[in-house]
């Protein structure tokens, strides 16, 4: 029998309890492979997809590095963020005050939250989506921030990833743990392994590819380096 996963209550609990370990706008997540990479990589690509954005929307912001790194390239007059964790979003709008933008706060799901049409230019998903579980859910999520987004605006997703090819998962999974394993040790990859298996459920990239067109976006692969990959979508 498949073990059951987490609950949304339990997640919240983990992560309220973690703060500082996802305030580091050098490193990102150092549990995540090219954090720093793709904090760059995704704020640098959004300004040239969506060059005149005002309106962010920071799903699953943690302490908000994302929100922190594209405020850097550009202003926004809006600010929305997401976060199951009270915590997180403490530390969040701290962060991000001095940017001057307005700022919004939602402690919630990302599959419980109202979200209305063609109201943000930018959406950033990162380490977040993965806690979805059903492929409906995934679907349902893609089309929901397919209409929050207005005409030209841009959605980019940071996260933990699977592979469809049973041996290409085995060869990046234990790819990853070798990288874990030399931030630390062995336990701390065990650690890290099993609040995966507790709590997570990723798709691969041709499933959210997929998903993304089917919702309406342009969708493209923007960089991957084991079980990490980050998406760009744009909406026509």
């Amino acid at each position: 029998m498949t073990p059951a996963k987490a609950t949304i209550e339990q997640i919240r609990a983990r992560f309220d309890a973690d703060v500082e370990r996802f305030s580091n706008l050098d490193t990102g997540q150092m549990s995540t492979q090219d954090a720093a990479i793709v904090l760059e990589m995704i704020a640098n690509a959004a300004r040239r997809v969506t060059p005149n954005a005002k309106a962010l929307l920071d799903l699953g912001c943690g302490a908000g590095n994302f929100s922190l790194k594209l405020s850097q390239t550009a202003p926004f007059e809006k600010i929305t963020l997401v976060d199951l964790s009270a915590n997180m979003l403490d530390r969040a709008v701290e962060r991000l005050t001095p940017t001057g933008a307005e700022i919004h706060v939602e402690q919630s799901d990302i599959r419980d939250i109202d979200l209305e049409s063609e109201s943000h230019d930018l959406i950033v998903a990162a380490a977040v989506l993965h806690h979805l579980r059903t492929e409906l859910e995934w679907a349902t999520t893609f089309r929901r921030l397919f209409q929050t987004l207005r005409p030209g605006g841009s959605l980019w997703i940071w996260d933990l990833i699977e592979h469809d090819i049973p041996g290409l998962q085995e060869e990046m999974w234990h790819r990853y743990g070798e990288y874990l394993a030399s931030l630390k040790d062995a336990s701390y990859r065990d650690q890290v392994f099993a609040y995966i298996a507790y709590e997570d459920s990723p798709r691969s990239v041709a499933f959210q590819l997929h998903h993304l067109r089917a919702a309406g976006f342009k969708a493209d692969l923007v960089h991957k380096n084991g079980c990490f990959a980050a998406i760009g979508a744009w909406k026509p």
